[in-house]
């Protein structure tokens, strides 16, 4: 068994794994506990009652989160030549078509997210098969297949993120850097979680948000009191 190091006894000392923390509590502690000498990543875990295999218990959706993530994120339009300045000019870090269709056949997928338009989506569900499984095929119900380019490279240039339940029932988001303060950490949280308790499906039995954890990218996870947020949230 391996020895725990200087800073994991400090860690260890500063919070109490059974412990249910309200929100504002984990956010300071979580900066307590952190002691990397990178920018870490915030990341919020939600376990959640619904059965993904179910299509009505499908939990997918997009949020903007009021302090951004923290992350520079990398953007490709796929779209006519029309739109081209109208990507460019919003920030997209890649505009084209057929050269970078070309580009990801031959593997290269070095973006965050990819924005299409519509007219273009025959082409782009021609790598599909590369796409999908990294997280990056365009789709209507996320915003990236649209007319507004422009809008839609502001948005997730902004800090609007695409979220959805994994096969066990559990959503993983990272919403920020450590380098945040408490109080921006706290606001991304509140935005994640509301934007998650909304997409409950109506005709769900049982307990819908069953529990979840605030950590950074090599913290312990912080159990959050998800019955005290709905609670406070309701009494404003």
């Amino acid at each position: 068994m391996s020895r725990l190091t200087k800073n994991q006894k400090a860690v260890q000392e500063k919070y109490d794994k059974a412990k249910l923390y309200t929100l504002n509590e984990a956010c300071e502690l979580l900066k307590d506990i952190t002691y990397t000498k990178f920018d870490a990543s915030v990341e919020i875990t939600a376990n959640l009652g619904v059965d993904p295999r179910k299509a009505n218990q499908m939990i997918r959706g997009v949020v903007t989160l009021p302090n951004g993530t923290g992350k520079v994120t990398r953007v490709l339009v796929l779209c006519t030549p029309d739109k081209e300045n109208e990507a460019k000019e919003a920030g997209a870090d890649y505009v084209g078509l057929d050269e970078y269709i070309e580009k990801i056949k031959g593997g290269w997928t070095d973006v965050d997210v990819i924005i299409c338009t519509p007219s273009v989506m025959a082409k782009v569900g021609a790598i599909g098969r590369i796409l999908g499984p990294r997280g990056l095929m365009p789709n209507p119900k996320t915003g990236t297949v649209t007319m507004e380019v422009g809008s839609a490279v502001k948005e997730v240039k902004a800090g609007k993120i695409d979220f959805k339940v994994d096969k066990t029932g559990i959503i993983h988001a990272a919403i920020g850097k450590i380098s945040f303060t408490p109080e921006q950490i706290a606001e991304n949280a509140k935005t994640m979680i509301n934007a998650i308790l909304k997409l409950k499906p109506q005709t769900l039995k049982g307990t819908y948000f069953k529990g979840a954890t605030l950590c950074t990218t090599m913290s312990p996870a912080l159990k959050l009191d998800i019955k005290a947020f709905m609670n406070s949230s309701a009494e404003k």
